[in-house]
């Protein structure tokens, strides 16, 4: 199963309420994008700032702690 099969049954899994949840989060952003413009910009360089431990924590779940691979055999000379 390549890449694009998988992000379509991705796509395909969601619930009705997963739907409704992501379109009134989108649906507040914007409302709140237009009311408080001005002070969400001046919050942007902290939150870029957030942004890497939070990268840190979340993108390096994928590389596991599994050791064995990494074991290194020790050849009798």
């Amino acid at each position: 199963m390549n890449a694009i099969q998988k992000s379509v049954n991705k796509v395909n899994s969601l619930s009705w309420k997963n739907i409704i949840l992501i379109g009134l989060a989108l649906g507040g952003g914007y409302f709140l994008w237009g009311r408080y413009q001005g002070q969400l910009v001046s919050f942007l360089p902290y939150l870029i700032l957030l942004l890497c431990p939070l990268m840190h924590i979340f993108m390096h779940r994928g590389h596991g702690n599994d050791h064995s691979s990494h074991d290194t055999k020790k050849e009798d000379t």
